[in-house]
């Protein structure tokens, strides 16, 4: 599975780190021209982005392929991000919709009030957009630990997506991601779509996924629920050099 964060320019100011899984629009066609020819894989697109609809749905609808996307239900309308009319067009134009939380949180640092709002307000609010409930989720950061799964599995949702990196199975409940790089190479995006990475990368992806199912206690929560670093987090900006085949 690739996972695609912001594609082309773009007039919002990026956070630390954000720029590393932001591609440019001939890597990002580079990757659909491999993905069209080859069935299993799946696409997905986090964090809401305008290049969503702008860069990537007709380039998406050129090639005949789908793709799943993941908006923050709080950042709707802020300046570079989707609205809800642009949600509505991605749906209307077969795209599934899912929740990648409300602000954009890590998940393992968050209090109740913010909980509430990252897996249930969410939930509502791209629910009433999209006229059907949300059933995937995909987690901010890829931070997540037996508290964040054991919250999630409450919600009911039918799945929920990672930054893992590695080869995930259709019908599991917890699947991983490959995250697009600004500075991937036509040999890592081959391998990874065509499921062979390198034994390292699997290693490190079987590492990062039993330790973060086993890890339960949670760390400090945080007042500001500013977006993390990527230096401080299980981040999904981290990139897949050094976890996966997200």
């Amino acid at each position: 599975m690739i996972n695609v964060h912001g594609v082309g320019p773009t007039d919002r100011v990026l956070a630390p780190g954000e720029d590393r899984t932001w591609v440019s629009v001939a890597q990002f066609e580079q990757m659909l021209d491999l993905a069209v020819q080859r069935e299993h894989v799946r696409i997905t697109f986090d964090d809401g982005n305008a290049s969503d609809l702008e860069i990537a749905l007709p380039r998406l609808l050129e090639r005949g392929l789908t793709a799943e996307f993941f908006v923050l239900a709080g950042l709707l309308g802020e300046p570079g991000r989707l609205d809800a009319d642009g949600v509505r067009e991605l749906a209307k134009a077969g795209m599934p919709i899912g929740s990648h939380g409300w602000a954009h949180r890590d998940w393992r640092r968050i209090d109740d009030v913010q909980a509430q709002e990252e897996f249930t307000e969410a939930h509502r609010v791209i629910g009433e957009i999209v006229g059907e409930p949300v059933t995937t989720v995909a987690i901010p950061f890829g931070s997540y630990d037996r508290r964040v799964l054991r919250r999630l599995r409450q919600t009911g949702v039918n799945r929920v997506l990672t930054s893992d990196g590695g080869t995930a199975r259709t019908s599991a409940w917890l699947q991983p991601r490959n995250s697009l790089r600004h500075d991937m190479d036509a040999v890592w995006l081959t391998s990874v779509i065509d499921g062979r990475p390198a034994f390292q990368q699997r290693a490190r992806s079987f590492a990062a996924r039993a330790v973060k199912r086993l890890r339960g206690g949670p760390p400090m929560i945080r007042v500001n629920s500013a977006v993390p670093s990527p230096h401080e987090t299980d981040s999904d900006h981290e990139g897949v050099s050094e976890k996966s085949a997200r």
